[in-house]
């Protein structure tokens, strides 16, 4: 068959068969080259971006890579001062039987993706009474299914936005058994050191073939996470709680999972089950978060150990301010004519967007874009508090990545950075522009610098609560970490609440008296907290083996039903520590010294001091003698005194 190469030196016709290994094309491709570094040979399918090295692909035939005839490929290399001596050339380019593993074949994806993977996405369509002639068992193309991508259904149910996988079968060749992944990250760097070779790496030297092309702002047709789900409205009220007492304005990230979402084509939604607020400053307008998040691997490990496994899939912030007039009601910010979501906050999101990139089989880095969301609690039109979602488009961060853009003093605006060739600072930017439709309907292009919209960089994303919520974590109600002087966690009130709940004498269910299963599954409610665990997790109590079986248990979903749910938790050596402690703890009432003889519900509230006070004055009384009671006939109060009067009525004895 017929293969096109295209490289520096010009364009190439080479015959080779379709069982010829890739090593055959490398050493034709060599014959048309002078003095090229063999091991920096690039293959691609486009002309820039996508490319792989040959020394990657070893043992391939060219059939295997979906090469057909007269496919064009894309060949680069880099030059080297020495050429080779045609000895290094044949031994490195022999088929070795064990081919190397590329970046993509690495990586295990989340189990979502695996899912969707496996399915084919297409949308059933009933038979059309109008058109279809056809029998009860036949198809036509009325009635046969449509691909995840169809503009028209997508239009029909107002979805604006393809879902990840509906966008990677749009774009995956059908007809072509090709192995290179469809999806190519951006990246607006300008590439060091340059392909050719030919100059100093920037910002000495830049040429055509390193530089970034010209950017083009335009919607992207796809979004990584299609809706956003709070597993149950009490997380958002506790969340709230901070701002509503103190006014201040508060920061959490977002754990949670990924699941299939069934409203759209092969659509994935982020369900929330826990919000963790890591250290921060809260101001009435803003705050001050410090990040890199020192705490986030050990919060990310306990996520992890979770029944159903956790991870953090966004963050949230609020942005509320009462109304002078009615500090019930908030002021009503973000609207079509001022901002959604602020320049700042785009690039702050594109910042951490980058830094959790999503594992993906269709990329040749192994990594694309990212699933992570951005949540914001602010004022509705009517005053309310409502939640609103977004993501940042992959332009966005790899214009952030490129250090090219900055927030601006209006809050909807960016502004695009200047040129600087500077050794310690350089920054390469690239013309930039953006589209949209003038007063007479027409599509304009215009220069992006100085500024843009920031809409330009968002991508919308549903949100709601389930209609029956069975959150993972049954409790919300234990203090809430880094709330200094507002809830301050400690071991002495965990230690408290469990001997109110008699959590020492709670055997295991094999044990178990009758008429227990109420008190097991209040204890089995109160430990089911995302918070307590967050903070038993830091308090050295429990081993690591003993919080992962810790965090397992209280996330079972038949945690509440099951007698048996918390028998792996009651037998580790660090639920038996704490126990330990909270008996030796607990406060001891003495019999004896009580008065009457008895502890009722209301001397549960009085100090120990107080009754051994009473009991030593009853003592010193009992050892003295010699008094006698003298009981009032009138109010029957038993005087001790010798006294003529009663202490209580007055009246004489």
């Amino acid at each position: 068959m017929l293969i096109r190469v295209r490289s520096k030196d010009g364009n190439f016709r080479f015959e080779l068969q379709p069982t010829a290994d890739i090593s055959e094309l490398l050493a034709k491709i060599l014959e048309t080259t002078t003095d090229a570094d063999l091991l920096s040979f690039t293959i691609s399918n486009q002309p820039r971006g996508n490319e792989v090295k040959f020394s990657e692909l070893k043992g391939r035939t060219l059939k295997n890579l979906g090469l057909n005839h007269g496919d064009l490929v894309f060949v680069g290399y880099q030059s080297r001062p020495s050429s080779s001596v045609a000895g290094d050339i044949v031994s490195r380019t022999v088929p070795t039987t064990d081919a190397t593993k590329r970046p993509w074949e690495l990586v295990t994806e989340d189990p979502v993706d695996t899912y969707w993977r496996g399915q084919t996405g297409m949308l059933p369509r009933g038979r059309d009474a109008q058109f279809c002639k056809h029998g009860p068992k036949g198809m036509c193309d009325y009635c046969m299914p449509l691909e995840p991508y169809d503009a028209v259904y997508h239009k029909e149910n107002n979805i604006k936005h393809l879902s990840y996988h509906a966008y990677l079968r749009k774009i995956t060749p059908k007809t072509s058994a090709s192995s290179l992944p469809p999806l190519t990250p951006l990246s607006y760097k300008v590439q060091i050191p340059c392909p050719t070779g030919g100059h100093a790496p920037w910002p000495a030297g830049i040429c055509t073939a390193c530089q970034p092309s010209a950017i083009t702002l335009a919607s992207q047709p796809f979004r990584m996470v299609d809706h956003l789900e709070i597993a149950s409205t009490d997380i958002i009220e506790r969340f709230l709680q901070a701002w509503r007492n103190t006014g201040l304005q508060r920061f959490g990230w977002l754990i949670g999972r990924y699941e299939p979402y069934d409203k759209v084509p092969m659509g994935v939604k982020a369900v929330v089950e826990a919000i963790h607020e890591p250290p921060q400053e809260g101001e009435l307008d803003g705050l001050t978060l410090g990040l890199p998040w020192e705490d986030e691997p050990r919060v990310r490990e306990l996520a992890k150990f979770a029944s159903t496994p956790l991870t953090i899939v966004g963050y949230i912030f609020t942005d509320l301010d009462p109304t002078p007039e009615d500090r019930s009601k908030n002021v009503y910010k973000r609207h079509p004519g001022s901002f959604y979501l602020s320049s700042l906050e785009a690039i702050f999101a594109a910042t951490v967007q980058k830094a959790n990139p999503t594992v993906s089989l269709s990329s040749p880095t192994g990594q694309f874009a990212s699933r992570l969301v951005t949540a914001v609690l602010t004022a509705t039109e009517d005053g309310h508090v409502d939640v609103a979602a977004y993501q940042v488009s992959e332009q966005a961060v790899a214009m952030v990545e490129a250090d090219m853009i900055e927030a601006s003093v209006d809050p909807g605006i960016v502004r695009v950075k200047e040129e600087d060739r500077s050794q310690e600072t350089a920054r390469y930017v690239p013309d930039v522009f953006f589209t949209y439709k003038n007063e007479y309907g027409l599509e304009v292009k215009k220069s992006a610098k100085p500024c843009f919209p920031v809409e330009y960089l968002m991508l919308n994303v549903t949100h709601g609560f389930p209609q029956n919520p069975s959150p993972i974590f049954k409790s919300s109600q234990f203090k809430i970490e880094n709330r200094p002087g507002l809830e301050d966690q400690s071991v002495e009130n965990v230690m408290t609440t469990l001997q109110s709940l008699d959590a020492p004498n709670i055997p295991e269910s094999r044990f178990a008296r009758p008429g227990e299963f109420q008190k097991r599954k209040e204890l089995a409610t109160y430990l089911s907290d995302w918070h307590l665990v967050a903070f038993l997790g830091s308090s050295q109590l429990f081993s690591p083996e003993d919080m992962k079986v810790f965090v397992q248990t209280v996330s079972r979903a038949d945690l509440l039903e099951e007698p048996s749910a918390l028998d792996s938790l009651l037998v580790t050596d660090g639920w038996q520590t704490l126990m330990t402690f909270t008996r030796e703890s607990a406060p001891v009432r003495p019999s004896s010294s009580v008065p009457g003889g008895s502890i009722s519900h209301m001397d549960e509230d009085i100090p120990q001091e107080v009754f051994d006070q009473i009991a030593a004055e009853e003592a010193s009384r009992g050892d003295a003698g010699g008094s006698s009671l003298r009981v009032c006939p009138h109010c029957t109060f038993a005087n001790e005194h010798s006294r003529p009067d009663c202490d209580v009525c007055g009246l004489p004895l």
